[in-house]
């Protein structure tokens, strides 16, 4: 069968004898399990643009498993990209919210860039960001030019986002022969890695060294593929950038101060006045937009089958996929995202009076780390800490105790024009550096100053994740020796150029390891962004 957006657009006779209009040459077309296809080759690198991985999830498909594509026979011309899977609109200022030129329900494509003339190459599966909300593969900051040219194979993919990508609900539970529902959006992800291993060798990729790889709500995705029994073993590697390994609702539990996720799956089909079959007769564009405007907001669910424990528990148990990691967080992670921050008190005698009250006896730790002499960075690298920092620690600690070498990093690089706005080291600053894309993010994104020293820098992060995708190793010749995690909590420091040291910020991880555990143990206590003067009594 043919892809449904990608009607008509197949290669003549006369192009596959070699010549198309116009007198010129063919592109190659490639012979792949899930059909031939005729990407756009450059000086360097051949770009495969909107493969699809798995049929439409229209319809009667809308909130099901993704089902695979039969072959195609006739080629597929991939010079251009799929559309995105249906979002709210963001306005044009977003850092974090690409203008995507469509979008469809029919929106499960991928992407890849592949070196030409390779074999055999290291694979690097990218799950974009965006809460699990916005975002697409095809966002231009994920260009994969630059990472191909050093000798990888690059595969960007959409997954189903909000309440389409995650809604679980007892009638759709009913549908299910598991009886579950929810993380459509895992699912999506994971058919594209298999997509992946049954594929990507007729792209000259090696299916046997994939490096799972995403930010923010990817890295969350990439914590949920590590810890689903349904990934296990189609990736080899992981790279977690700004990760967040918070509670999650449970199918028909309430566990840690979440509704389960049936529960909340009732609740928004109430509020927009639908049942399931009614939810599935609108449009798709129209129904993210009214159940973004309800509150929906999307999250995995632990089903027992797709995710059998809380992510924490999972990784407690040693039961996660056992692969290596590169993992790390940013200085100013909050700096672009304030209103994950509560607001300061009023003064800092109330501050110190509030965090006391709410964290017992680590009260005073937690006032050395985040002190009441200025309360709005605290408010901020307290959530910083407790979300970002404290789960790219306990991931590299976890697989270290697994036998696995693992990679901590610690992105605190700035320039003028970050400094300007006073958003050093944001949330996802790191990207543009690894993918080389800084002429292709959004209008908004702060542009670094074209300086040896910059160039130098970026040169750096691109080829240590580079060389972490190729041998598992981060190794750049001439910069910062990157050291295993270990025993002796080695880490790099990326500031104005990378920096290797030892046990970043003593005692973060401890402390926000111990609340954690208290709210853990508690049952009943969430452990998200209820962090500083918002925080539940741990004690």
């Amino acid at each position: 069968m043919k892809p449904s957006n990608k009607a008509g657009k197949v290669l003549l006779a006369a192009a596959m004898a070699g010549s198309i209009s116009g007198g010129a040459l063919a592109q190659p077309i490639v012979q792949a399990p899930a059909g031939p296809v005729q990407g756009v080759t450059g000086e360097t690198v051949t770009v495969y643009k909107g493969l699809p991985y798995a049929q439409p999830p229209i319809g009667e498909k809308r909130w099901r498993a993704p089902e695979p594509l039969s072959p195609w026979t006739e080629t597929l011309v991939a010079d251009e990209f799929a559309a995105g899977c249906p979002q709210p609109s963001a306005p044009a200022d977003n850092l974090y919210a690409p203008q995507l030129p469509k979008l469809s329900e029919d929106c499960l494509y991928l992407n890849v860039w592949a070196p030409n003339n390779v074999e055999n190459a290291p694979v690097m599966v990218w799950v974009h960001g965006g809460s699990l909300v916005s975002g697409a593969g095809h966002d231009q900051t994920y260009d994969g030019t630059a990472l191909a040219e050093r000798g990888i194979v690059v595969v960007t993919i959409n997954y189903r986002l909000g309440i389409l990508g995650y809604m679980a609900h007892p009638e759709l539970s009913a549908e299910n022969p598991d009886n579950i529902s929810g993380n459509y959006g895992l699912l999506d992800q994971i058919q594209a890695l298999k997509w992946v291993q049954d594929n990507i060798a007729a792209f000259g990729g090696n299916p046997d060294s994939v490096t799972l790889a995403g930010e923010s709500a990817g890295g969350l995705s990439a914590l949920y593929l590590m810890a689903s029994p349904k990934a296990r073993g189609l990736f080899q590697q992981a790279i977690v950038q700004s990760a967040y390994m918070i509670s999650t609702p449970e199918l028909r539990t309430s566990s840690h101060g979440d509704l389960p996720a049936e529960a909340i799956g009732q609740k928004i089909s109430q509020a927009l006045k639908l049942n399931v079959e009614g939810l599935r007769k609108l449009d798709a564009n129209d129904l993210v937009n009214a159940a973004a405007n309800a509150h929906y907001f999307p999250s995995g669910t632990v089903d027992g089958k797709i995710l059998r424990r809380q992510l924490v528990d999972t990784f407690n148990r040693g039961e996660q996929a056992p692969v290596p990691v590169l993992a790390g967080f940013n200085a100013g992670e909050i700096r672009t995202l304030p209103f994950l921050a509560p607001p300061a008190p009023d003064s800092a005698s109330e501050y110190e009076s509030i965090i006391k009250a709410r964290y017992g006896d680590l009260g005073e730790e937690f006032l050395r780390q985040h002190p009441s002499s200025d309360m709005k960075e605290s408010s901020q690298t307290a959530v910083r800490d407790a979300m970002y920092g404290w789960t790219a620690e306990n991931l590299v600690r976890k697989q270290t105790e697994l036998g696995k070498p693992s990679y901590f990093y610690f992105f605190d690089h700035h320039y003028r024009a970050t400094d300007e706005a006073g958003i050093n080291a944001f949330h996802a600053s790191e990207l543009p550096y690894i993918f080389d894309t800084f002429d292709r993010t959004v209008a908004a994104w702060p542009r670094p100053p074209l300086t040896l020293e910059e160039a130098q820098f970026s040169e750096a992060v691109s080829e240590y994740w580079a060389s972490f995708i190729r041998n598992g190793r981060p190794k750049v010749e001439g910069a910062a020796n990157w050291l295993p995690y270990g025993e002796e909590r080695n880490y790099v420091a990326l500031e104005q150029q990378p920096r290797a040291d030892k046990h970043l910020m003593p005692n973060m991880f401890e402390l926000n390891d111990e609340i954690i555990a208290r709210r853990f143990a508690h049952g009943g206590l969430p452990w998200n962004w209820n962090i500083g003067v918002k925080a539940p009594q741990t004690n």
